[in-house]
């Protein structure tokens, strides 16, 4: 019978049919941090599976970006540099490489060095007709090396795995929002009012579209904007931009979960006003406070001392705190007009 009232009191209470006291909230509060942390478990080993895939795709903006910037690289280097010592260059070595092996190599063919030094002669003057082209463009040896320095490199032996880790359990969290941020809004729901629950269940949905969407909204907008700039500021002192994998997948991966974070912000304002715990007119007023408080939240949660991120994450955080108080404002003005028909 004991047995009975334990298993009784332990099971997971319906937040919209019951009243609980403050043991029956943290009870409530333990139980849906299990079930959601139970459902990113599942989420991330799902992910599991699709790595690689999901690699590539996080992995994109660096790739169009770095290939950007070797472009724009070799274009100066084509200003820069003139076609007559570039294929000067090439057809040099490559003169030079082809007799010696006629002189060393016993299974090389029987070839009169004179005919190669007359193709020799032959090529020059092609090419320093070419030269003489103003439409052939000409891109020195070291400018071609550098095209192989596009990948990202790891300086520890467990530095992929560390970041494939992140990378799977960030994506999980992704996948299994809908079940974790129901989860949350729950144990929300539970110290509400019946009549206030209605929002809650509302933001579930909205919370979770907006979760995805700031994470992509950094992958695919803002994550760009960051490594163009780090790429030309880093060649303006001169410093060459060889980026380790477990860094850039750290800066991406915190960055995604931060910005799905900061999306949250409508929403949050949006239950906050409905319940009845701050007014609009409390928004407004606060609005100097906010301010510096989004940049101290941006200079915390992004990677310091990371001054273009922070920037790239204050904007959008404020515009959403001032979407926010626009969603509030044009419910409780509908809400309004319909009383008045009534």
């Amino acid at each position: 019978m004991g047995k009975n009232r334990e298993k009784k009191k332990r099971k997971l209470r319906d937040p919209l049919d019951t009243t609980m006291s403050l043991g029956d909230h943290l009870e409530e509060l333990r139980a849906r941090l299990i079930l959601a942390i139970l459902g990113l478990v599942v989420g991330t080993a799902i992910c599991l599976f699709f790595g690689p895939e999901i690699i590539r795709f996080i992995e994109r903006p660096y790739l169009k970006e770095r290939g950007k910037y070797i472009l724009s690289k070799v274009e100066a280097k084509v200003k820069d540099s003139k076609a007559t010592n570039t294929s000067a260059y090439f057809l040099n070595a490559f003169s030079a490489n082809l007799l010696k092996t006629l002189e060393t190599d016993p299974n090389a063919p029987d070839i009169d060095p004179g005919a190669v030094r007359f193709v020799y002669q032959i090529y020059a003057e092609t090419m320093t007709k070419l030269a003489e082209d103003p439409n052939y463009i000409a891109v020195s040896a070291d400018t071609y090396s550098s095209l192989s320095e596009q990948d990202l490199i790891a300086i520890a032996p467990a530095d992929p795995f560390i970041a494939y880790m992140k990378i799977t359990l960030i994506s999980g969290l992704i996948i299994s929002s809908p079940w974790v941020f129901y989860q949350l809004w729950m144990f929300v729901a539970a110290g509400l009012y019946e009549k206030e629950r209605r929002y809650v269940l509302t933001a579930v949905p909205f919370s979770t579209a907006l979760f995805v969407t700031g994470a992509l909204f950094f992958l695919l907008a803002i994550a760009p904007f960051c490594l163009r700039f780090f790429l030309k500021f880093g060649d303006l002192i001169g410093v060459s931009a060889n980026w380790t994998f477990d860094r850039y997948i750290s800066f991406v991966t915190l960055l995604m979960l931060v910005f799905g974070l900061a999306f949250q912000t409508p929403i949050v304002i949006f239950v906050l006003n409905r319940t009845g715990l701050i007014s609009i007119k409390s928004f407004k007023k606060s609005r100097k406070y906010v301010i510096i408080a989004i940049f101290a939240i941006a200079a915390v949660a992004t990677p310091s001392p990371d001054v273009v991120s922070q920037i790239a994450l204050a904007i959008p955080l404020y515009a959403l705190f001032e979407l926010g108080i626009l969603l509030s404002w044009l419910v409780e003005r509908k809400k309004k007009s319909e009383d008045k028909t009534q």
